[in-house]
């Protein structure tokens, strides 16, 4: 919410001078955005990927980033309803949203988290690349960091280095 929609009032009054609009603008940067910064349970998306797809297959970079892309997506416009997701993707936050990019070695590792993610209820696209038709990916709806940490915990950060097959 931007100050002159908090203070209702389109701003600081025109004789504030330039004190109203510093404290306005302070206001501003002390209030927590929804994705970080001072938000102590900030709004977060986790994207999975399967390691086998660039270790085993040997998918080059672009297709494997283009399949968080897809999985990113499509979780959002599947949920563009919901307020979390307004607020993660709303104009304001846009420079300040917050993504875990995570990794498990094997289509069915993807599959069984699908599965655990759906029986905790967390909202989730299961993204299954056509015309092979298997899972490449897996991206959560935007939701709190609390609502969904203890689900990834074991998982380990995707740190593939650029350019290596292994």
């Amino acid at each position: 919410m931007s100050s002159a929609a908090a203070g209702g009032g389109g701003g600081p009054a025109p004789d504030a001078g330039a004190a109203g609009a510093a404290a306005a603008a302070a206001a501003a940067a002390a209030a927590p955005d929804c994705c970080g910064g001072a938000a102590p349970d900030p709004i977060v998306q986790w994207v999975v990927l399967r390691r086998d797809l660039w270790t085993d297959i040997g998918w080059p970079l672009g297709p494997v980033i283009a399949q968080a892309c897809h999985a990113s997506t499509a979780a959002m416009v599947e949920s563009l309803s919901d307020p979390l997701t307004q607020e993660y993707t709303a104009p304001a936050n846009l420079d300040h949203m917050h993504k875990v990019v995570l990794e498990v070695k094997s289509e069915q590792q993807l599959v069984n988290l699908a599965a655990k993610l759906r029986e905790a209820g967390l909202p989730h696209k299961l993204w299954v690349e056509q015309p092979e038709n298997y899972p490449t990916c897996l991206a959560t709806k935007p939701c709190r960091r609390s609502q969904g940490a203890a689900l990834f915990k074991k998982l380990q950060l995707c740190k593939a280095p650029l350019g290596a097959a292994k």
